[in-house]
């Protein structure tokens, strides 16, 4: 009964129109006019801003020729070693003696390069077309190191010649020493396969490690020079680590892409 009373003498009592309409408390104004500048500067960023991103991918130092894997031409056992792991040789030098069916044979190296792996030890029984030894194909101990990143097939068109990279190497401490600088030199835009990535490495297990996600695309990266580092070359710290940097070292890529609108991501 109380409710209904008060409903009546609300509706006896006489209209207010003498007094102000209020619209709106003026902490709404405020509440508004900070939406409309932050919309509008919103807008004006997609418009005009720009967002960097990169493609992270795995990769390792090499020199610019890469490495192959020397095969022996013959079966039958290991007499003699003539070779020694990281010992530079020049191309047709003698690697390996083998003892075979018609006589001795010599396993000689194709190309000047350098022994990164032996797999042939003295007296091992080997097959012919037997893996013997890694070889990278380096006449000089100071040819430049390049980075070999190997980015996914589906994020290839994005990379350019010319762009940054970063590289996180797996024998230098990046929270101390901080990253490799880098840009990219070429891309080949080829699928890579195992046995290829294993042809220029060297190493049958990398192209395994980098192909099982996929079939990658091979990115070659020439890392900045720098004079004033021990490595020779330049890092994102003032001198990089006290240490010069070794082929065949394993290392994580970013490869800063295209600055895209962010516009662009809301346009078909």
């Amino acid at each position: 009964m109380q409710f209904r009373q008060q409903a009546l003498a609300r509706l006896q009592s006489p209209e207010e129109l003498d007094l102000p309409v209020r619209f709106a408390r003026p902490q709404g104004w405020l509440v508004l006019s900070v939406t409309v500048v932050v919309m509008a500067a919103a807008s004006v960023w997609a418009v005009t801003g720009s967002v960097s991103s990169t493609v992270d991918a795995p990769a390792v130092l090499t020199h610019g020729e890469g490495s192959y894997i020397l095969q022996s031409p013959a079966a039958g056992q290991v007499t003699a070693v003539l070779a020694k792991e990281g010992e530079r040789l020049p191309a047709d030098a003698p690697v390996l003696k083998v003892r075979t069916a018609d006589g001795e044979a010599v396993v000689r190296t194709v190309a000047a390069g350098r022994i990164t792996a032996l797999a042939a030890t003295l007296g091992q029984i080997i097959a012919t077309g037997a893996n013997v030894a890694a070889v990278e194909k380096v006449a000089d101990a100071d040819d430049p190191l390049y980075a070999t990143v190997y980015v996914p097939a589906q994020h290839a068109a994005s990379v350019a010649e010319g762009a940054a990279v970063d590289l996180t190497v797996q024998t230098v401490p990046s929270q101390e020493y901080g990253v490799l600088r880098g840009h990219v030199k070429s891309v080949d835009r080829t699928a890579q396969s195992a046995q290829r990535i294993a042809a220029f490495l060297g190493d049958s297990g990398l192209g395994e490690q980098f192909t099982k996600d996929g079939r990658p695309v091979a990115v070659l990266v020439r890392l900045d020079p720098s004079p004033s580092t021990k490595s020779g070359y330049r890092w994102s710290s003032k001198d990089g680590p006290p240490y010069r940097l070794t082929s065949m070292t394993l290392a994580s890529g970013a490869i800063r892409v295209a600055a895209q609108r962010p516009v662009d991501w809301l346009l078909p």
